[in-house]
């Protein structure tokens, strides 16, 4: 392949030089994302999703994450982030600043993570290689992978796919490909979490969420009384929440999924879901033998 119709093909500015045949060995692939697929806005948003959710979860651990192609490749944010997710801990050491060590600490905990997500037969689209090397779209494989395991109601956007193109080394010289390189599924309706009595509160009659609050609030007061505490706003006035829901869970008192993060971020449907919850068990008790209502209107 002429050096000039490559530049054509990757799309790379002058000056900007394009693989060389020996840097790839006989039969190597290489992927590129020619500029028009890193500007695509599927692409960008998918991106600032990843990193909105990877700030949030190591939010406590003063982590913040402002690039994705080059802060993820060490090893040190995945160490960190899949300890979270997994709760578990990784045997690697916590600062490595040579390259080889940097390189170690990704071996291990990409091989956590291989196990974790029970990947088996199935080749990952990433490996220490590539992302020690900051190939982006092994990394956003990783991280969608790592978000569909460990958070499945992350709202990833969907079908975000592509164009990338492949330079393989060969006899002859450079032989290049395009194609399209899919990184997340489409969206379907089995894909999205169960509707409930909030969801459709929120979206047909905005204007009774406050009644609705206030209700709530007198209901959670005359149980609270008791105790000498009271709630006086639902938003900010939540605490210990993982282990509260968690407790909800097994009971069976959460009919949608709700996240910890969700309540600590002042999110009204969540913190109404999770007391509603309540009242419905309450309701029960209080009326064991009687046929339960449905939902408030």
């Amino acid at each position: 392949m002429e050096l000039e119709s490559l530049y054509d093909l990757l799309q790379l500015p002058k000056g900007m030089e394009p693989p060389a045949a020996e840097e790839l060995p006989q039969g190597g692939k290489k992927k590129y994302l020619p500029p028009t697929s890193r500007k695509d806005p599927r692409f960008e948003e998918l991106q600032k999703v990843l990193m909105e959710w990877i700030n949030a979860t190591l939010l406590p651990e003063h982590i913040v994450v402002r690039s994705l192609e080059e802060d993820v490749f060490d090893g040190l944010i995945l160490h960190h982030l899949f300890q979270k997710l997994a709760a578990l801990k990784l045997e690697a050491e916590d600062i490595a600043l040579t390259a080889a060590s940097q390189r170690h600490k990704l071996t291990v905990v990409l091989e956590a993570v291989n196990r974790s997500l029970q990947l088996e037969d199935r080749q990952p689209k990433w490996s220490v290689e590539t992302i020690f090397n900051k190939d982006l779209l092994s990394t956003l494989h990783l991280l969608v992978a790592l978000a569909k395991r460990f958070q499945p109601d992350l709202s990833l956007p969907a079908n975000v796919q592509v164009e990338v193109i492949t330079i393989e080394s060969t006899k002859s010289g450079l032989k290049s490909e395009k194609s399209m390189e899919q990184l997340t599924e489409c969206s379907t309706d089995k894909d999205q979490p169960p509707k409930d009595v909030f969801d459709e509160l929120f979206k047909l009659a905005p204007e009774k969420v406050n009644a609705v609050k206030e209700a709530i609030v007198n209901f959670v007061n005359q149980k609270l009384d008791r105790l000498g505490l009271s709630v006086q706003n639902l938003d900010t006035q939540l605490h210990n929440v993982t282990l509260a829901l968690e407790l909800l869970k097994e009971e069976g008192l959460l009919s949608c999924p709700v996240s910890p993060e969700d309540i600590v971020n002042k999110d009204a449907k969540s913190t109404l879901r999770v007391l509603y919850g309540l009242f419905c068990k309450h309701r029960q008790q209080a009326h064991r033998g009687t046929t339960p209502q449905g939902a408030p209107n």
